[in-house]
C-alpha cells in the first residue's frame, strides 16, 4: 500500500509561550492568517503570575481576561479551534486551540518534565509530529528556551510584533547632513528673508519631500550652516535658522552648547512650541543636563512653566536595595542620584553669593523640582508643567502611551535616554518605549527628536566609552 502524503497546510502554527501574553496581552490577534496553541502549562503560568500590581501582573490578568472572552463567545467546539475573525475585529483571520487533552511526550532525559518550559516544549514536539505538512512554531521572548527548542530540532521565534524597528541603526537621528550641492541645486526659485535675528529660506525640489518638519539640517561648508525645518508642503520647505546656544550670549542658566547636537537639543528644549523631546545619546553626552538647565531657566526666570516634574523607572543596575523608608520623594531620592550631580554643576554657575547665596539657590531650585514614581501616574493630569522622563529605554510603549498622555494644557515632556543600556527584561532596543516614540513621533509639528553624539563629560569617560 503506498505511504499517504501528509496534508500540507497554507497557515502556520505558532505554540505561545507564557512571556509573550505577559508581554503583549494582544499578541493573540498579532498572527494574522497563522492559527495560534495556547498551552495548558502557559494558562498554568499565566494564573501564578496574576498577582499583584507590576506591569508583568497587570498583562497576565488581561491576557486571560482576552482569552475569557474569546472562549465564551465561542459556539464551535473548542477542539476545532476558535475563529479569531470577530475577537480580533478583522485583525486576525486565524484559529485559537486551547490543549483539550494531555500530552504526553517522552523528552530526552536531560530535561525534567516538572518545569513548565519543558512540558511547553513538548507540547510542541506532540504538534510537529502530529502535523508533519505543517510549520509548528515556538514564540518566545527567552532566548534559552528558543535554543532548547532548535536544540531538539523544532522551530523557534522571537515574538516581533512589538519591534518598531528590526535594526536600531535604522532608528530617525533628527539630524541631517546637507550634500555640498544642495545650494546649487534649490537655489531656482528659493526665497530668503530675515525676521527677529533668523534667516529663513523657503526652497522647494531636490530632497524636500524627504525632509521631516523639525528635523535639523546642517553643512560644513567654510560658512557652516545650521537650519530646521519649520514648514512643509508637499515639495515644499521652509528652513529657519538656528539660536545658537554655544555662544556665552544666549547661554542657558550659565550653560553653553558645546557642539552641534548640543545646539540642536537646546533650540528645541527652549523652543516654546515644541510639546515633546525626546533625546538619545550615550552615557556623558549631556541630556540631563542641558535638559535641567532648560526647565530652570524656563520655570524660575521665563515663568514659561510652573514646576519641573521628574521621574524615572526604578529599574536597578545590581541588586535592588529592598524597601525603602520615607515619603514618595524620599524613596526616590537614590534613583535621583544623576538630578543632584547635575543640580550641583547647575548651582555652581549662577554667579556670586558665597556660601549663603549658594545654599539659598539650592533650596529654591529644590522647591520647584518634583520627584514622582512612575508606579502613581495613572489617573494624573499635568497642567503647565516641565515632565522629565529619565532613562526612558527602560519604558514599554504601553508605559511610555501612559506617560506622555498625562500631559495637559501647556506641559512640556521630554523623555531622555540611551537604547544600548536597558535593563529591563524582554525589552530590546527595537521594543523600548523610547524608541517606539522617536519613530512615531517624527514629522509632528510640535515635536522634535536628536541623538547626542559626543561625550562631553571627560577625556576618560569618553575613552573608556570606546574601549570598554
Amino acid at each position: 500500500m503506498p505511504k499517504r502524503k501528509p496534508r500540507t497546510y497554507d497557515n502556520k502554527l505558532f505554540v505561545l509561550d507564557t512571556n509573550v501574553l505577559m508581554h503583549d496581552p494582544t499578541s493573540l490577534f498579532r498572527f494574522e492568517e497563522h492559527d495560534l496553541f495556547v498551552p495548558i502549562m502557559t494558562l498554568e503560568e499565566l494564573d501564578s503570575n496574576k498577582k499583584g500590581m507590576s506591569e508583568v501582573a497587570r498583562n497576565a490578568r488581561q491576557a486571560s481576561r482576552m482569552m475569557d472572552e474569546i472562549v465564551s463567545s465561542a459556539t464551535e467546539d473548542l477542539k476545532d479551534g476558535i475563529p479569531l475573525h470577530e475577537p480580533s475585529r478583522g485583525m486576525a483571520s486565524g484559529k485559537l486551540f486551547l490543549q483539550a487533552e494531555a500530552i504526553r511526550y517522552e523528552l530526552p532525559e536531560a530535561l525534567p518534565t516538572v518545569k513548565g518550559d519543558n512540558q511547553i516544549l513538548a507540547v510542541v514536539m506532540h504538534l510537529a509530529q502530529r502535523y508533519p505538512g505543517r510549520e509548528v512554531i515556538l514564540v518566545s521572548k527567552d532566548i534559552n528556551m528558543r535554543i532548547k527548542a532548535r536544540a531538539l530540532g523544532l522551530e523557534a521565534q522571537d515574538y516581533f510584533n512589538d519591534k518598531v524597528l528590526e535594526d536600531s541603526d535604522l532608528l530617525y537621528t533628527g539630524s541631517r547632513e546637507l550634500p555640498a550641492d544642495f545650494w546649487d541645486k534649490h537655489a531656482k526659485g528659493m526665497e530668503s528673508w530675515k525676521e527677529e535675528g533668523h534667516t529663513f529660506y523657503r526652497i522647494e525640489g531636490g530632497i524636500c519631500s524627504d525632509l521631516l518638519l523639525n528635523e535639523f539640517l546642517y553643512q560644513d561648508a567654510p560658512t557652516p550652516l545650521e537650519v530646521w525645518v519649520k514648514e512643509k508642503e508637499g515639495k515644499r520647505v521652509l528652513l529657519e535658522t538656528l539660536t545658537d546656544f554655544g555662544h556665552a550670549k544666549n547661554s542657558v542658566w550659565g550653560i553653553t552648547t558645546r557642539n552641534r547636537e548640543q545646539n540642536f537639543a537646546m533650540n528645541l528644549l527652549m523652543n516654546p512650541q515644541i510639546d515633546f523631546v525626546t533625546l538619545l545619546g550615550q552615557a556623558g553626552t549631556g541630556k540631563t543636563l542641558l535638559t535641567l538647565a532648560a526647565a530652570l531657566t524656563q520655570v524660575l526666570e521665563t515663568k514659561r512653566y510652573s514646576e519641573i516634574i521628574m521621574t524615572r523607572v526604578t529599574v536597578p543596575v545590581g541588586e535592588d536595595i529592598g524597601f525603602l523608608p520615607g515619603t514618595e520623594e524620599e524613596k526616590m531620592a537614590p534613583w535621583m542620584g544623576a538630578l543632584e550631580d547635575n543640580l550641583d554643576v547647575l548651582n555652581g554657575t549662577t554667579g556670586e553669593g558665597g556660601e549663603w547665596g549658594r545654599a539659598a539657590t539650592r533650596d529654591l531650585i529644590r522647591s520647584r523640582i518634583k520627584i514622582k514614581s512612575l508606579n502613581f501616574m495613572r489617573g494624573r493630569t499635568f497642567i503647565n508643567k516641565f515632565l522629565i522622563i529619565d532613562e526612558a529605554q527602560n519604558l514599554t510603549p504601553k508605559q511610555m502611551k501612559t506617560l506622555v498622555t498625562r500631559a495637559g494644557p501647556g506641559t512640556k515632556v521630554v523623555c531622555l535616554g540611551n537604547i544600548a543600556q536597558i535593563d529591563t527584561p524582554y525589552l530590546t532596543e527595537g521594543s523600548s518605549g523610547l524608541t517606539f516614540v522617536v519613530d512615531r513621533f517624527k514629522g509632528w509639528a510640535h515635536s522634535g527628536h536628536i541623538t547626542l553624539q559626543r561625550g562631553e563629560r571627560s577625556r576618560l569617560a569618553d575613552h573608556a566609552a570606546e574601549v570598554l
